[in-house]
């Protein structure tokens, strides 16, 4: 089957900063300091409104600024590195981020114990770093930076305390792709317990964690389950950020994926367009959101007997997601996966062969073997080489590398 795809975005809400403490300096560098601060400052405003290309500019000249003052292995240094790591993971340059977030935790792994607001950054850094590992499809490494700010964090921060929940809803990020779904269903419930007791139940930063529960239903099949969580994603947003913000529409495609599991097509095609008119304006031509829902309305499309704008859709997709992701990301194959079942629905047997032989073999380097991907891409490639008369190549996929699935 075609698999429509949710967004799991990270969580929305506010970290607290470090303010360099410009008396525990040296004087001579106290304007250099200052500078930094106030260019800091600003990245952070940039970001906020989404310019991150500006952003990023002023991080990294406070960056320049801040080590020429106080050295590279400062706790301030390190506030301004996972700020960087921040707005590079916005932007899907994932190499930079990982490289700027390794150092800020690094820095971190030195001064712990020191100060509450250091521990609290040690917390954030770590929980960016698994966040980045997990967008590079890197679950299994993505797990010990979170379960280790997950204990710092109870231990130092609280059990109530608001970074403690941004830990546990990247945890059950990573989880829900690790196939561990009932992990993931409870850090999720236990995050949104400490957002609610803090914020309120209408709070719209508890919309990231009403959206995740809902893609952790998409992810078992159970899309009716999921639906409510995705309706009140959308509300909690848009009393917040308005009908045309981009995370008000990722939520709308989110939304949509959920009905389109459930044969909603005709309403799961109107919140498509609408988020992708909304995204294209907002991130132009390339982004992740766009080919998540280039993937998803092609499955639509499909649903609906619409061929030829299904395959356009698809292939514009796997563009999109190898230039961000890498060629060999699961997220890649899920749409190659796709693109074969599109293929064979109109008998294009050799068209659809080497699609589902590329996402199988990438699903199993990226995923557990029980993981939903990996029996759905396996079972569709098993029952393709049936109808070309590969007998033999079909039951060898069904066996696979670890275990055998029944279909």
């Amino acid at each position: 089957m075609n698999q429509p795809q949710m967004i799991s975005p990270v969580n929305t809400l506010e970290v607290t900063r470090l303010d360099p403490p410009p008396a525990t300096k040296k004087a001579s560098h106290l304007d250099d300091i200052e500078a930094a601060t106030q260019l800091h400052e600003r990245s952070i405003s940039h970001a906020a409104q989404g310019q991150l290309e500006k952003a990023a500019a002023l991080g990294l000249q406070a960056l320049t600024l801040l080590e020429q003052a106080v050295g590279s292995d400062d706790p301030d240094v390190a506030n301004v590195l996972n700020h960087l790591a921040e707005i590079y993971l916005e932007q899907g340059d994932y190499a930079k981020a990982t490289q700027f977030c390794q150092r800020a935790v690094a820095i971190l792994d030195q001064v712990s114990g020191l100060e509450i607001e250091l521990d609290r950054l040690w917390v954030q850094a770590l929980g960016n770093l698994g966040n980045i590992y997990r967008n590079q499809g890197r679950y299994v490494k993505a797990e010990a930076p979170l379960l280790k700010a997950l204990a710092i964090a109870e231990e130092i921060l609280g059990f109530n305390d608001l970074d403690l929940a941004t830990t546990l809803n990247y945890l059950g990020m990573v989880y829900k792709y690790l196939a561990r779904f009932d992990e993931a269903e409870r850090v999720y419930h236990r995050a949104l317990a400490i957002m609610e007791k803090k914020l309120g139940p209408d709070n719209p930063n508890l919309a990231s964690l009403y959206h995740n529960l809902g893609g952790l239903e998409h992810t078992r099949g159970r899309y009716a389950e999921g639906e409510p969580f995705a309706r009140r994603a959308v509300a909690l947003r848009e009393q917040e950020l308005g009908p045309n913000h981009p995370t008000v529409a990722a939520d709308m495609a989110a939304l949509a994926a959920l009905l389109d599991g459930q044969g909603k097509y005709v309403e799961a095609e109107k919140l498509y367009w609408r988020a992708l008119t909304i995204f294209e304006k907002a991130y132009g031509p390339i982004h992740y959101e766009l080919a998540i829902n280039y993937n998803n309305l092609a499955a639509n499309m499909d649903a609906q007997g619409n061929e030829s704008e299904a395959e356009r859709l698809y292939r514009r997709a796997i563009i999109i997601k190898e230039k961000l992701l890498g060629p060999k990301h699961p997220d890649v194959a899920l749409t190659l996966n796709n693109l074969a079942v599109h293929y064979k629905i109109q008998g294009k047997y050799n068209e659809a062969e080497p699609f589902y032989r590329r996402a199988l073999t990438i699903f199993e380097k990226a995923l557990e073997p029980t993981h939903p991907n990996v029996i759905t891409t396996r079972a569709n490639y098993a029952k393709l080489l049936r109808e070309m008369n590969r007998e033999d190549e079909a039951r060898a996929i069904e066996v696979g590398p670890e275990l055998s699935y029944k279909i």
